[in-house]
C-alpha cells in the first residue's frame, strides 16, 4: 500500500482522537473532569480497547450543521477488557458539541449495546452530555428511543452500569434509569427538567446541584447507587462492582479468592445487644461474615434502614440484605421496600445467592406511609423474594415481628435455609402491643393494672420471644451460636450451589408497580 495513504490514515485517526481539540480538553481538565477517551483508557485493561465508529459522521443538515466536523460524532464506542473479561463501552465526549446526542451518535451507542447482547458481555455507558442535539430535531429523540429500547433488551441479560461524569439531563436521564447501577460523581448532574424550566413552570428557585446532584439523587430520590469523588473514583467503583458480577445471565458470578479463616468468629457472640430497643450497626455483623471484611454496599445513603450490597463467603459471591437497627429501628418503609426489591431481583437475574439478616420490628407505621402506598411498595419485596429462585438463606439476629418478618424472606416465603441466633424474637408483634390487645379489658382500670401489665408482658416474652417456639414449628431450621454463622453460611451455600427450583410456565409475573 502506498506510504502516503497510510500516512493520511494515521493523521486522520490522530485528529479524530483529539475530539474537540486541546483547548476544550484543557477546559475539561480545569473542571476536574477527564476526557471521554481518558475515561475509557482508565476503565479498560491496557491496550485492550478496540474502537468502533471513529469515522462516523452526523446526518445534520440544518442550522449550519452540514459544515460542522464532529469527531466520532461526540461519542467513543467499542469493546475492551476489564481484568481480562470482555466488555462493551460507550463514552460521551463533551468536548464535541457538548456531547449532544444526534441520530448517528445514538445509533453508535445502540449498536454497541446490540454487540454486548450478541456476545453476552457487560455494557458500561459513561454519560457527559448536554442532551439531545436540537439542530437534528426529532431524529435525536428517535435516537434516544433506540437506546432506551436496547436498555430493556439488555435488562436481565447482561449487567448494565451507567456513570454520570457530567450533565445527563432531560430524556437522556432515562437510559441510566433503565440500567442496573448508576455511579455519579460529585460534579455530575442528572435530572429531567432543569432549574430554568422549573422556575418558569412552578416559580421555584433551585440550583442545578440541589436538583440533580448526588445529595438529591442518592439521598432523596434513590436514583443513584454509588457516589464517587471524581472520574477516577467512579471508574474504580465500576471495576470493583463488576468483580462481583457475572458477564451475563447464563454464567455464575466470578468466585473470589476463598477465605477459610474466621469460620468460628467469637466476636459475633456479643455484637447484638439483648435489649430489644438498643441500636447497633448491622454492617459490623456483615463485615465479620464476609471474606476479608470486604463488603461493597449499594445505595449506601438511600433508605438507610435497609443495607444491601455484595460480598464473598468462602469465595462465593453473595448479595446481602439486612435490616439496619440504628436507623428507624430497622423497620421497612416505602423506600427501603423498593431498595430491597430491586436488589433482590437483580441478584436473582444474575445467579447471585441471597443472604438475609433480620432484625425488624415490622413495617413503619404512619399516615404518610399509608398514603404513599406502603402496602403496594411492601408487596414488591414480598414478590421479589418469592419469585427469586437463587439460593436464599435467612439469619434472624434479634427482632422478627409481624409482616416485616415475612417480608425479610421467611421460611414460607421461599427461604432454603432459615437460621436463628439465641437472641431471636419471632412473634406477631412486640410484647407490649400484644398484651394491650389480648388483655385490654383486664388492664383498663384497677389498682394493680400497671403491675399486672408488666407481669403479662414478661409472660408473653418468655412464652413467645424465643427461637425455640419457631424451631418447634419448623419455621427455623436451626438455632446456632452466632460465632458459627460464617462457617454455617459457607457450608449452606456450597450445599445449595446445585439448587433447582421449579416454577409454573408463564410469560412473567406481575410485580406490584
Amino acid at each position: 500500500m502506498p506510504t502516503d495513504k497510510v500516512s493520511e490514515l494515521v493523521k486522520n485517526r490522530e485528529r479524530l482522537k483529539l475530539g474537540g481539540g486541546p483547548e476544550r480538553a484543557a477546559r475539561q481538565h480545569s473542571g476536574g473532569k477527564l476526557t471521554a477517551r481518558e475515561r475509557v483508557t482508565l476503565l479498560l485493561d491496557r491496550d485492550s480497547f478496540q474502537e468502533a465508529g471513529l469515522f462516523a459522521k452526523h446526518n445534520g443538515k440544518f442550522f449550519g450543521m452540514g459544515d460542522k466536523d464532529l469527531p466520532a460524532d461526540g461519542v467513543v464506542t467499542g469493546r475492551g477488557r476489564i481484568a481480562g473479561r470482555p466488555v462493551h463501552v460507550a463514552s460521551q465526549d463533551f468536548t464535541v458539541a457538548g456531547g449532544s446526542a444526534g441520530e448517528v451518535h445514538a445509533n453508535k451507542i445502540a449498536d454497541t449495546m446490540k454487540a454486548a447482547m450478541r456476545t453476552g458481555t457487560p455494557f458500561m455507558f459513561i454519560n457527559d452530555s448536554g442532551g439531545a442535539r436540537v439542530q437534528e430535531g426529532v431524529s435525536s429523540l428517535a435516537g434516544y428511543a433506540r437506546i432506551f429500547h436496547q436498555n430493556v433488551m439488555l435488562s436481565g441479560l447482561v449487567p448494565q452500569i451507567s456513570l454520570i461524569c457530567g450533565p445527563c439531563a432531560g430524556g437522556a436521564a432515562y437510559s441510566p434509569a433503565l440500567t442496573d447501577f448508576i455511579i455519579q460523581t460529585r460534579d455530575g448532574l442528572i435530572f429531567i427538567t432543569g432549574p430554568t424550566v422549573i422556575k418558569q413552570v412552578t416559580g421555584e428557585i433551585v440550583s442545578a446541584q440541589e436538583l440533580g446532584g448526588v445529595r438529591a439523587q442518592m439521598n432523596k430520590s434513590g436514583v443513584v447507587h454509588f457516589v464517587a469523588e471524581n472520574d477516577v473514583h467512579a471508574l474504580e467503583i465500576c471495576k470493583r462492582l463488576l468483580g462481583f458480577l457475572p458477564s451475563n445471565n447464563k454464567e455464575d458470578p466470578p468466585r473470589g479468592e476463598p477465605d477459610d479463616s474466621r469460620m468460628y468468629e467469637p466476636r459475633l457472640n456479643d455484637i447484638v445487644p439483648l435489649e430489644p430497643k438498643a441500636g447497633y450497626d448491622v454492617r459490623d455483623v456483615i463485615s465479620l461474615v464476609v471474606d476479608r471484611s470486604d463488603f461493597l454496599e449499594v445505595h449506601a445513603e438511600f433508605a438507610r434502614n435497609l443495607v444491601v450490597g455484595f460480598g464473598h463467603i468462602r469465595g462465593t459471591t453473595v448479595g446481602i440484605v439486612a435490616n439496619q437497627p440504628k436507623v428507624l429501628a430497622g423497620a421497612l418503609d416505602i423506600d427501603a421496600s423498593d431498595k430491597g426489591a430491586g436488589f433482590v431481583r437483580f441478584c436473582n437475574a444474575f445467579n447471585i445467592p441471597l443472604v438475609t439478616f433480620v432484625d425488624i420490628p415490622g413495617f413503619l407505621p404512619g399516615v404518610t406511609q399509608e398514603y404513599g402506598g406502603i402496602i403496594r411498595h411492601g408487596a414488591k419485596l414480598l414478590f421479589a423474594y418469592s419469585a427469586a429462585t437463587v439460593p436464599k438463606i435467612t439469619v434472624i439476629l434479634r427482632k422478627a415481628y409481624g409482616g416485616g418478618y415475612i417480608a425479610m424472606c421467611a421460611k414460607d416465603l421461599g427461604a432454603d435455609c432459615t437460621l436463628a441466633w439465641p437472641s431471636a424474637e419471632i412473634a406477631v408483634m412486640g410484647a407490649e402491643a400484644a398484651v394491650e390487645i389480648v388483655f385490654h379489658s383486664e388492664l383498663v382500670d384497677g389498682e394493680h393494672a400497671q403491675s399486672k401489665r408488666q407481669d403479662l408482658i414478661q409472660d408473653y416474652r418468655e412464652t413467645f420471644y424465643t427461637p425455640y417456639v419457631a424451631a418447634g414449628c419448623r419455621l427455623v431450621d436451626d438455632i446456632i451460636e452466632p460465632a458459627q454463622t460464617r462457617g454455617y453460611l459457607a457450608d449452606a451455600l456450597d450445599a445449595l450451589s446445585s439448587k433447582r427450583d421449579w416454577r409454573p410456565a408463564k410469560k412473567h409475573g406481575l410485580i406490584p408497580l
